[in-house]
């Protein structure tokens, strides 16, 4: 049996707040999975209490800790593979509020808890947006985005339940913490001439019976909202929605899908997988040997003396590959190499240099989830591949170790990021290159159309493709300065500047390496490709 310290401030039984909620539904779902749960109040938590819990092989989730002793937080985040937080807003800030800072960035002054924040096996957040301004903020890539709130079967039932006709009026509630926005909202009404009517705080069935009536529901928080289970239930409940950006929910891709029933139907089925998420990460085996869902595709063309270091860098990794496949293009400087003395596990031998396509063309061969690409001049730190899954909980897209930021239709005007320049947050690009980690399913997006040429650009027709007919980005991950082990390559200054690199070498002119990716990136405009800083033809 699993078991499982909670830690909160409150409990459901103390007060109803979304929170509250939230954790008593998790809570239950999580003991009918046979789990122990033993409840503390943060205040009555001692060290004491971590001690024998954490010796009867206890792990410990924190839910808000506002009154969590100093001396606890300070020993239970040593124990980093033990404890995991579950944020409901922004206890990383010591004002809790993102929303008063430009960009939701806060000031170095200004963040609080970071290393109890980064320390943990996990950070959950509700919602990508809540995850992306915690992540910026902590510079931590150890956050996962549930991506919805909780709610009982018996929850959603009562919510079904209020079939009534509406009142052609708007409802906003009375609520005196001025992050609610309370007067905003009033505001908001009078200048729009709504008719509205101001609801006192009830109990939840009090405020879905209150709510159900009203046509409209106003709400402008003052404060980022991790989710905003309110402003959903709105709209299950068939309200048009007045309200600001500050809503997590919002920006989630299923919120404008769904709204009444089908929305009440939606919430029902993602408390199954939200849960399974939180229990599986909580409960996981986090030591170093963790092997990930994924292949590792290698690439030798005239580099093989670099194959050793990159297999040796490949399986050193924290998050280890089920396998490591060689692409072997022809070469006159491959004809004395022998692939066996890599022990790789596959290799596909070529008579044919089938250039940049080939190795992503063997990777259609691969049943797991993500593939990971490498050049044969990077070498990545150890810590890569867990450093892409993370990104991929909070950011999900074409990931690599070089960005590439087009500021004109001309491929060589760009900025670049990654380990070039050692961005410190996850950046969105418009391309990335050196190494590429991608869900395998994307890859029906580069073979979708016939590439403007088979000699150059994969990178820049894989990231449009993906981008433009299935919605997908490309991002960089973090590449903190501090800290080399999360970087996509850490020896690419040393590797990748010599006479072999297709960019430099003698058989293709500069010009023509040039002139056929601004064809590319040409090409993936016409077709309708939205880049980072909204280039035009």
């Amino acid at each position: 049996m699993n078991k499982l310290v909670f830690i909160s401030d409150f409990f459901a039984e103390h007060i109803q707040g979304g929170a509250e909620i939230y954790d008593s539904v998790l809570i239950s779902e999580l003991e009918k999975r046979d789990v122990k749960v033993c409840k503390f109040q943060s205040y009555e938590f001692s060290l004491k209490h971590f001690q024998l819990y954490e010796s009867m092989g206890f792990n410990f989730l924190i839910s808000n800790f506002t009154q969590l002793n100093e001396g606890v937080k300070k020993v239970i985040q040593l124990y980093s593979s033990r404890y995991s937080i579950l944020e409901h807003d922004h206890k990383y800030l010591s004002n809790r509020n993102p929303a008063v800072f430009n960009g939701f960035k806060a000031p170095a002054n200004m963040i609080v808890n970071r290393e109890l924040y980064k320390n943990a096996k996990h950070v959950f957040c509700q919602s990508v947006k809540h995850a992306e301004v915690l992540s910026s903020n902590l510079s931590i890539s150890n956050v996962t985005n549930l991506g919805c709130s909780l709610w009982s079967t018996d929850q959603l039932d009562k919510i079904r339940e209020q079939v009534v006709s509406k009142n052609n009026k708007a409802m906003i509630i009375n609520d005196p913490n001025p992050i609610k926005g309370t007067q905003q909202s009033i505001s908001a009404c009078k200048h729009k001439e709504i008719d509205y009517d101001l609801v006192e705080k009830t109990d939840y069935e009090g405020y879905l019976k209150n709510l159900a009536v009203y046509d409209r529901f106003v709400f402008f928080p003052q404060t980022l909202e991790s989710f905003c289970r309110v402003v959903v239930e709105a709209r299950m409940l068939q309200c048009k929605l007045s309200t600001n950006n500050l809503n997590g929910c919002t920006y989630e891709p299923w919120f404008t899908q769904y709204k009444g029933e089908e929305l009440i139907d939606f919430i029902d089925e993602q408390r199954d997988r939200v849960v399974g998420v939180i229990e599986k990460s909580v409960f996981s085996n986090c030591d170093d040997s963790e092997q990930g869902d994924i292949t590792v595709i290698l690439n030798c063309y005239r580099r093989p003396y670099n194959l050793k270091m990159q297999v040796d860098a490949i399986r050193a990794q924290s998050v280890k590959p089920v396998q490591i496949w060689l692409w072997v293009n022809y070469h006159e400087d491959n004809k004395d190499f022998d692939p066996k003395t890599l022990g790789v596990d596959r290799v596909f031998h070529n008579d044919f240099n089938w250039k940049f396509y080939g190795r992503f063309a063997a990777s259609l061969l691969a049943d797991t989830e993500y593939i990971a690409i490498y050049d044969d001049d990077t070498i990545p730190g150890k810590r890569w591949h867990e450093n892409c899954l993370n990104t991929m909980k909070t950011h999900e897209g074409i990931l690599g170790s070089a960005g590439i930021i087009l500021k004109s239709d001309r491929y060589i005007n760009h900025d670049r990021c990654g380990w070039p320049t050692q961005n410190s947050q996850t950046t969105e690009v418009d391309l990335v290159g050196h190494s590429w980690f991608f869900k395998r399913e994307w890859l029906r997006y580069l073979w979708q159309e016939k590439p403007v040429t088979w000699d150059n650009g994969e990178d820049i027709q894989f990231a449009f493709m993906a981008k433009v007919y299935g919605g997908i980005p490309t991002y960089c991950p973090p590449h903190p300065p501090e800290d080399r082990d999360f970087h996509g390559s850490i020896l690419g200054n040393e590797l990748g500047i010599d006479n072999k690199a297709t960019s430099t070498n003698s058989s293709v002119s500069h010009q023509q390496f040039f002139s056929e990716r601004d064809r590319c990136v040409q090409t993936g405009l016409l077709k309708g490709w939205k880049t980072v800083k909204g280039v035009k033809l």
